[in-house]
């Protein structure tokens, strides 16, 4: 395992990474904040996207938080060098500059993703969880919508647009109105996350997973990714033109042809995002 952190111990890196196999590992590093988003912590994560997406060497990636939280959205007591002409403009400049362009890498990734959530995700720190494929939390870890009810906000982060899909929408207006918490237990029944699980097993069944995933055809797991998130915008005849289009992509890899061969000789495939 190679540790790919920056920083000194007496300034440290807003986020930390740990690379082991083919396993990227994103941790926010802002303890002491719940790991709120600020913007060096946002600039760095996007730092660390751009350069893991380019690496042919990492082939999944999973996302989690240090200390006692995943991330609690964000950052509302940075203060900035030059005044916005209102709030409102400054949080609408914050979110073209920093939090969408965030939620946007990481939705788009082009490789599996997994999310270990640790503690609170609350505001944000929800929507950075569910952009990533799958999400995985401790059971001791909650999901809670601050927006609405504790600062007359609306959802963002993408939290708007995942809630709906994944819950339906009496249960996302009711997290989003009410903003009370969501145990993870609750939040796998409801179809938030995958899987709640015991807090010490957190990190290696969300490690297992990746490894799993990053040996896996990743070039057809991120289109199965797109195909699957297309479903809610096509009706039943545009879907089946876009399974077709994604099959001549990805019948024309050396993924597939690999997976046809193992098939035929009764062996595990050996995968290489070709």
């Amino acid at each position: 395992m190679r540790d790919t952190s920056t920083g000194d111990p007496a300034d440290p890196a807003p986020i930390l990474q740990t690379f082991s196999g083919s396993v990227l590992t994103i941790t926010l590093n802002r303890p002491s904040a719940l790991n709120s988003l600020n913007r060096a912590l946002m600039e760095y994560f996007r730092d660390a996207l751009a350069v893991a997406a380019a690496d042919a060497s990492v082939r999944a990636l999973i996302i989690t938080g240090a200390g006692r939280g995943f991330c609690a959205g964000a950052d509302l007591v940075e203060q900035t060098d030059k005044p916005p002409v209102s709030r409102g403009q400054g949080i609408s400049d914050g979110m073209t500059s920093h939090f969408n362009p965030l939620a946007r890498d990481l939705a788009a990734f082009p490789k599996p993703t997994v999310a270990a959530v640790n503690g609170v995700a609350a505001g944000g720190g929800v929507g950075l969880a569910l952009a990533c494929d799958i999400v995985l939390a401790a059971r001791s870890a909650t999901f809670i919508q601050v927006f609405a009810p504790q600062l007359g906000l609306v959802p963002d982060m993408g939290c708007s647009w995942h809630l709906p899909r994944l819950v339906g929408a009496a249960r996302a207006r009711a997290l989003a109105l009410l903003g009370d918490k969501l145990p993870a237990e609750k939040a796998a029944e409801w179809g938030l996350i995958w899987q709640a699980v015991d807090d010490a097993d957190l990190l290696a069944q969300a490690t297992a997973l990746a490894e799993r995933l990053a040996a896996g055809p990743t070039l057809g797991l991120v289109r199965t990714r797109e195909v699957l998130a297309a479903a809610f915008d096509n009706d039943f005849a545009a879907q089946l033109d876009l399974e077709r289009r994604t099959q001549f992509e990805l019948g024309n890899t050396e993924d597939f042809a690999e997976g046809v061969r193992a098939f035929v000789q009764k062996r595990r495939p050996k995968f290489a995002g070709h």
